[in-house]
């Protein structure tokens, strides 16, 4: 009687912990906001459990689990949902569909390892980087569904070895011979590929597309085979206390990309990736404006940001447009650009009442803050290297396809060490306009450069040009 008393206390110790997992109280981070935004709440999912093991699944990496996964899903689809609690080990597993009202939930030390077999990943009509495309379907899938959450403390492996090209001037010799070794094939002596057909149709790891009421919490998001995570056209979206990681050479290897989505929030996470961390993103040029659906009341706190090709981004894909967003409390080390603006001519859309406070950067490699309207796929770092610079050129007429990014306010910044401080570079028919920079300090090696800009408004900004050592 004894011994079923205190497994019925550890059984419902257990059950709270899941249920707690999304009973977080939000409500602080939506005090005092600089536009209007209603408080975003996580998704009540039934307290209903059911174990990956209970349906035949092995965590020992080498038996596939798909089907484990599909039945486990389909029986709290028919139940009403609940938790899909995976245990200790390594699943190794294709794709993964979610469902409406259903929280998959790892344990510590639980491994969801994506085969890299492109076999189990069927062709789909799909959204990637801003436009209609056919690509292997994602290893976790989520689309027009209520209340869902991926939550826990375990970890979420896209192996993404078997999909990404590599640049052999991204790596060291030894990574790049250890790769390579693998198998694939060279595209040229310095590119190589798994196989043409897993480079051309690479999925994002994690594609949860018109969904609301959505919970990322706790779990570890990593070796995606292109970007981690895609939240696209989703509502109330809360993203707390995760890990989204890839290798700095991983091509396409952006952490999350927000994408013409609405209410969102993000704290307390951690992101070190191989292009954009926290990107925010509204579809790329005419397909774009035609969906008209901006990226909207968006609050990011407490984050930070390791490698990677920008800290908080914003575009180049952002023809909806992206407004009412805060950013605070966040800290960027070793990343290439610490706030990146980006876009270019045909993509239109408006950036707009942007609020960024409270930020500090170390050891960043490129700029500080770019504003870039002549965005044409290269990083920061590899635009400084090969001394492009595009500016100063010919206006041309202003009709829907020019973008705009105007009143955004930056304020509280401290960054020691990056390579420039500042570079702001608008169109002349449509210049940056509207930027408030207050108590600004940033050490750099370069000083700041301003082209085609209006009403940028300077107050306490210091610029210290670093000593040579």
């Amino acid at each position: 009687m004894k011994l079923m008393r205190a497994l019925t206390v550890v059984c419902l110790a257990a059950c709270s912990l899941v249920v707690n997992a999304q009973q977080t109280d939000y409500s602080k981070y939506f005090k005092s906001l600089p536009f209007a935004m209603n408080e975003v709440k996580a998704p009540q999912i039934p307290a209903r459990e059911v174990k990956l093991t209970d349906f035949g699944a092995k965590g020992d990496g080498q038996t596939l689990c798909t089907e484990a996964f599909q039945k486990a899903i389909s029986t709290l689809k028919s139940q009403g949902g609940g938790h899909l609690i995976v245990p200790q080990g390594v699943w190794l597993t294709g794709p993964i569909t979610l469902e409406s009202n259903i929280d998959l939930h790892l344990n510590h030390g639980a491994i969801i390892l994506f085969s890299g077999d492109i076999k189990l990943y069927p062709f789909v009509e799909t959204i990637y980087e801003g436009g209609r495309r056919t690509r292997c379907q994602s290893p976790i899938t989520g689309m027009n569904l209520q209340n869902v959450s991926i939550t826990g403390s375990g970890v979420i492996d896209g192996n993404g070895v078997c999909w990404r090209p590599l640049k052999k001037e991204k790596v060291t010799e030894g990574q790049w011979k250890k790769i390579t070794s693998q198998g694939g094939m060279f595209v040229r002596a310095t590119m190589w590929q798994p196989s043409e057909e897993h480079a051309n149709h690479r999925p994002v790891m994690v594609h949860l597309e018109s969904c609301k009421n959505v919970l990322l919490q706790g779990v570890i998001f990593q070796n995606s085979p292109a970007w981690n995570i895609h939240p696209l056209m989703c509502e109330n979206l809360i993203v707390d206390g995760i890990f989204a990681k890839n290798p700095s050479y991983a091509q396409n290897g952006d952490a999350i990309d927000v994408e013409s989505c609405k209410n969102v929030l993000i704290v307390n996470s951690t992101f070190d990736a191989g292009d954009d961390c926290i990107c925010i993103k509204s579809g790329k040029d005419a397909e774009g404006r035609r969906r008209g659906i901006p990226s909207s009341n968006v609050v990011v706190a407490g984050c930070t940001v390791f490698s990677g090709h920008g800290g908080f981004v914003v575009g180049s894909e952002m023809s909806g447009g992206v407004k009412n967003v805060l950013v605070r409390d966040c800290q960027f080390i070793g990343t290439d650009v610490g706030l990146r603006f980006k876009s270019c001519r045909g993509r239109g859309g408006v950036v707009e009442k942007i609020f960024i406070q409270d930020i500090a950067m170390f050891d960043i490699l490129g700029d500080a803050i770019t504003f870039d309207l002549y965005y044409g796929g290269k990083s920061v770092i590899e635009t400084l290297e090969d001394g492009t610079r595009v500016n100063n050129i010919e206006p041309k007429p202003v009709d829907e396809t020019t973008p705009e990014f105007r009143d955004i306010n930056i304020s509280r910044i401290t960054c020691h060490g990056a390579r420039r401080a500042m570079f702001f570079n608008g169109l002349p028919e449509k210049p940056i306009s509207n930027i408030t920079l207050t108590d600004v300090n940033i050490v750099a090696d370069q000083d700041a450069d301003f082209f085609n800009c209006k009403n940028v408004v300077r107050k306490d900004v210091t610029i210290s040009i670093a000593k040579k050592k």
